[in-house]
């Protein structure tokens, strides 16, 4: 298996990327298929592989140090892959984080513990792991971020949903927060456009 899956436009130089993160138990390949979904050749999608399909251990609401080392090794394999991106010539303003469940509570975590003005930010039932908030205003300035999940998630808390929004708001970031009826833990074509909407935005710079 790959450290890292990548997808690259058919031609030309692109200047934009969104690095994709899977869920627990999943792989690279399973949330490529969103590269498909959002259907913009003219972008570079970058899926690494989890150790063992999973960033951490135990749930992401249990005290940080229990998913100790994994979850720093885990935010070390994002920068890894946003700092290779940089390299081939795209800057860190036209890079998306996104991810899916245990995969989108790490794109929280790493754009949270490393403030920058990415292209955007998308969590597909998550939320952010640290919960010790404190001198984080304003350093977002404008950066898009859309949080989905459904009202009865069986693994994201709803407080947790509100409690991410309210930190990334408060860094300054433009935080759109849409909660789906009924209890389910997947991601829904709602979500799809969401994350359509902001690379188009990215690109519209």
């Amino acid at each position: 298996m790959n450290d890292v899956v990548y997808k690259y436009p058919a031609s030309g130089n692109p200047e934009y990327a969104v690095i994709l993160l899977h869920g627990r138990g999943a792989s690279a390949e399973d949330i490529m298929t969103l590269a498909s979904a959002i259907n913009d050749d003219g972008i570079i999608y970058a899926a690494p592989n989890a150790p063992s399909n999973s960033w951490y251990p135990y749930s992401f609401l249990s005290p940080i140090g229990n998913n100790q080392p994994y979850l720093n090794n885990s935010l070390g394999i994002i920068e890894k892959v946003l700092r290779e991106l940089n390299t081939s010539g795209i800057n860190t303003r036209n890079i998306i984080l996104t991810g899916f469940s245990q995969g989108a509570c790490l794109a929280l975590e790493y754009a949270f513990r490393n403030p920058d003005k990415y292209g955007g930010v998308a969590a597909l039932s998550g939320g952010i792991i640290s919960t010790n908030i404190t001198g984080r205003e304003n350093l977002f300035s404008g950066m898009p971020v859309f949080i989905g999940c459904s009202e009865k998630d069986p693994h994201i808390p709803l407080d947790r949903v509100k409690f991410t929004e309210k930190v990334f708001s408060e860094m300054g970031a433009a935080v759109k927060t849409t909660i789906y009826q009924g209890s389910f833990h997947g991601i829904i074509d709602d979500e799809i456009e969401e994350l359509k909407k902001i690379a188009g935005k990215l690109k519209k710079k």
